[in-house]
């Protein structure tokens, strides 16, 4: 990773943050110049809800609108050395083994209605394999360049010199024929370029396809809906390679995407799959995928792409117990009072610095405001990359990480204060249209709904007993000396100790019974207090709750606020050193670490596998009822039966309960030698004798290979190394720097003894030799990525050997096997 990141920096000199302008600034073009579509196009879609102009405007922006960040997507395979590259993705080329044909089964990606697959290549599309819109279908209104004129940069518009000119475009692109991916013209492909393109090596060739400098002729952008559409869970396509716009959902989530088959485009290939960032990417589950891992935090961090449902209710939460104070850059955030006149909405945010908010990240960081939480999130999918790739170096890290300014941002980018402008639609689209999919409501539905009414009633009450106190937005009134804005910030620790004693609390309990057996308790319910629970309660892999991105000072530090930077520690917690399975202990550092905000149950039936990270129960492609149902009922007995759960290949001894991800074969870092820097290229004339046995040149082409990497060494003690000190202390510094230099020597000494052509087996036994170096350089070692949330099983009450912060939360009362089935009857009716 060092010295990848070395070979990063030696391809460009970049500018300075705060001094470049998007392509739009660029182009001399305006917000207003970028009308936001209102054309009802995707009508069909979310159960065919009526919606207003704006709130149309709101879902069309959801699915089609991108933001320029095809400029970042593009360029992301030179960050990966060609691995990533959505070109080849959208595309059907035989050569590739994947075509829209199977592209739900192998990708798990959403083929839009209306179009098919190539029979060829599309001579107007410089021979590239592309989805072919259907003879019978309307036009795609969003490409109409007259109403929605594309951006005039570099080639576009110009002659190239074999007759043919660049197109512009709309600023919304081309439909690829994958809901969320638009096809842009690529303003870099110029006369040179297209004298030097040919398709066929592009898709064939690797000598071709791997170098640098190739110009491709169009570039890829991605709308928020590419990971947040999918198959209606209540009304599912006959044909998930073939659904209509009836069959799909905008807020229920890319629950079957393949992260991993995507990322590293030839991963159906044994090339593919040696790679090691296909090994870092396979830890993935479908659906889930490490959002931080383009500004990376050095953390290996895969999150569910959840369903967003009842944001109605959620905002009732946040009226009530969602207080949060911002301050200085966090105060740019954009909020309702901006853009409304009157209505409810106004009372989100209370002038100076109060805002009252939903939490929307997995750690409860986006927390300055539900239009700061989306204008984030177009960020964070490349809009601005001008800007925001100078804050970091992407993917590999190895750089001091700096926040990117929001008024940089309204300086310098149209794209952003374009986003701005329609967000506010989109919170009012997802305000009407994120529905619940009732089990009850989907085909078929009533017959997994067979619990009589003795059996739901005593689910209802385990429910209450145990589980409402933080999956239910309906709750008896707190005690008064639980004064919410008392307890934000620095006191919450201290108060989420004493409201979950009182959870444990007869009369608690009695008054919870009584709501949940109301017949309207799952009305306008959210299910969720969206709190944040600390993971000292949880015992939850604790990568999550480490995650560094929100953190003061940060990338994304205008976006959580000064409430969540002054959370508390957590205290000490318990995990497994993942090369003997022993228990260590590790300190929860302050700041905003350490807590998990609580996922809605809403749909709970159609959502698995669970926990935040999809590793608790089975996956099935198959978005139908009965495929969901098969999913679930798997999914939840290992919830409430975690020795269920799937155990660890080499420590499951020592491991009772829990899996580490592991590398699935041998494995290197690929670096094509087209992505060296020329300087770089003879490498192995330079480099050590010790090292050059550890990084061979394969083949005739020079490709650059960092390794070899053994099967069944864990990804994560890898993919979390701390390459720089997180610390101003020179002392820190010091001590980090000693910690690199003494994992160099120890990596000198075990390469230089391996035996030639050594096995994966005596590989291992060369790492294992590393295991105190890098434990002590991982940003989290906690790599049991299915253990916790053990609430109402034995397993919660074995607390021999935890810390006295995780014993502080007391016993819990165990279910009987009957409970729990109860419960899963009445968990079925979400």
């Amino acid at each position: 990773m060092l010295l990848a990141a070395l070979l990063l920096a030696a391809c460009s000199k970049q500018p300075q943050p705060g001094e470049v302008l998007d392509e739009a600034r660029h182009a001399g073009r305006d917000v207003a110049s970028f009308p936001h579509a209102g054309e009802d196009y995707f009508h069909d879609m979310d159960g065919g809800v009526a919606l207003s102009p704006e709130e149309i405007k709101g879902r069309n922006m959801w699915i089609v609108w991108s933001g320029g960040n095809d400029r970042f997507w593009n360029g992301l395979s030179q960050y990966t050395f060609g691995a990533f590259d959505l070109l080849k993705i959208i595309s059907s080329h035989p050569s590739l083994g994947y075509s829209r044909d199977n592209r739900w089964a192998y990708l798990g990606l959403v083929n839009e209605p209306c179009f098919e697959a190539p029979k060829g290549p599309d001579k107007g599309r410089r021979g590239l394999w592309l989805d072919q819109r259907g003879k019978d279908c309307a036009p795609d209104p969003f490409e109409n360049e007259q109403k929605y004129p594309g951006v005039v940069v570099g080639s576009r518009g110009k002659a190239l010199g074999d007759g043919t000119t660049q197109p512009v475009g709309s600023f919304y692109g081309y439909a690829t024929g994958i809901v969320g991916l638009r096809l842009f013209p690529n303003p870099d492909f110029d006369e040179k370029a297209a004298k030097a393109w040919d398709p066929e090596r592009y898709y064939s060739d690797p000598s071709y396809y791997n170098r640098k400098d190739l110009v491709r002729p169009y570039r890829v952008g991605m709308s928020c809906g590419f990971c947040h559409v999918g198959p209606s869970p209540v009304k599912p396509p006959a044909d998930a390679e073939h659904p209509k716009y009836e069959n799909l959902s905008s807020s229920v989530g890319a629950q079957y995407m393949w992260v991993d088959r995507m990322f590293i485009f030839n991963s159906n290939k044994p090339e593919g799959r040696a790679n090691f960032m296909y090994q870092l990417a396979h830890t993935y589950r479908p659906g889930s995928m490490d959002t931080s891992i383009i500004s990376t935090d050095s953390i290996n961090n895969p999150r569910t792409m959840n369903a967003v449902y009842d944001f109605m209710s959620r905002m009732g939460l946040a009226q009530r117990i969602g207080h949060e104070q911002i301050a200085g850059g966090e105060l740019d955030n954009r909020q309702f009072n901006d853009v409304l006149k009157e209505g409810p909405l106004l009372d989100f945010f209370v002038k100076p610095d109060k805002v009252r908010t939903p939490h929307v990240l997995k750690d409860g960081a986006d927390s300055v405001g539900l239009l700061g939480a989306l204008n984030r999130v177009y960020l964070n999918i490349g809009l601005f990359s001008e800007e925001w790739q100078l804050h970091f170096n992407t993917i590999v890290g190895g750089k001091d990480i700096t926040p990117i300014p929001i008024k940089t941002a309204q300086k310098n980018s149209v794209y952003w204060l374009a986003t701005e402008a329609g967000t506010p639609n989109t919170a009012l689209f997802f305000l009407k249209a994120a529905q619940p999919d009732h089990l009850k409501d989907a085909p078929d539905g009533d017959k997994y709904l067979a619990a009589d009414a003795a059996v739901l009633a005593h689910g209802k009450d385990v429910f209450a007993n145990t589980c409402a106190r933080c999956h239910s937005s309906k709750a008896p009134a707190p005690p008064p000396d639980m004064d919410i804005d008392k307890c934000q910030g620095p006191g919450y620790l201290a108060c989420f100790k004493k409201y979950w004693g009182w959870t444990q609390t007869d009369e608690f309990k009695a008054k919870m019974r009584e709501i949940v057996a109301a017949p309207d308790f799952l009305e306008h319910n959210y299910l969720s207090t969206d709190a944040r629970i600390p993971v000292s309660l949880l015992r939850t892999n604790l990568c999550s709750p480490l995650a560094t991105n929100a953190l003061a000072g940060n990338i994304w530090d205008n976006f959580s606020s000064h409430t969540y930077k002054s959370l508390p520690s957590v205290g000490t917690v318990t995990f497994s050193n993942p090369f003997t399975g022993d228990p260590m202990s590790y300190a929860m550092p302050a700041g905003g670490r350490g807590y998990t905000r609580v996922p809605s149950l809403i749909g709970l039936w159609s959502t698995a596998p669970f926990l935040l990270n999809n590793t608790v129960g089975p996956f099935s492609g198959d978005p139908s009822v009965d495929g969901r149902m098969k999913v679930f009922e798997a999914s939840i007995e290992q919830m409430l039966w975690p020795e269920k759960r799937d155990h660890d290949a080499e420590l499951a001894a020592k491991i009772p309960i829990g899996k580490i991800d592991r590398t699935t074969e041998r494995s290197h870092l690929l670096i094509p030698v087209g992505y060296l820097p020329e300087a770089v290229q003879p490498w192995q004339k330079k480099l050590p004798a010790w090292l050059t046995e550890w990084l061979p040149v394969v083949g005739e082409g020079g490709d650059l290979l960092l390794g070899p990497i053994p099967k069944g060494i864990p990804v994560g003690v890898l993919a979390n190394l701390k390459l720089r000190a997180e610390s101003d202390d020179p002392a820190d510094k010091a001590r980090h720097l000693k910690d690199v230099a003494d994992l160099v020597i120890k990596l000198k000494a075990d390469l230089l003894t391996a035996p030639k052509n050594a096995s994966d087996a005596e590989l291992r036994t060369q790492f294992l030799d590393l295991r105190g170096p890098l434990l002590t350089l991982s940003k989290c070692p906690d790599l049991v990525v299915n253990k916790g949330h053990y609430f109402g099983t034995a397993e919660f009450n074995k607390q021999e050997g935890l810390s006295a912060d995780e014993k502080a939360f007391g016993k819990e009362p165990e279910l009987s096997d009957e409970d729990k089935r109860a419960l899963i009857a009445f968990l079925k009716t979400f």
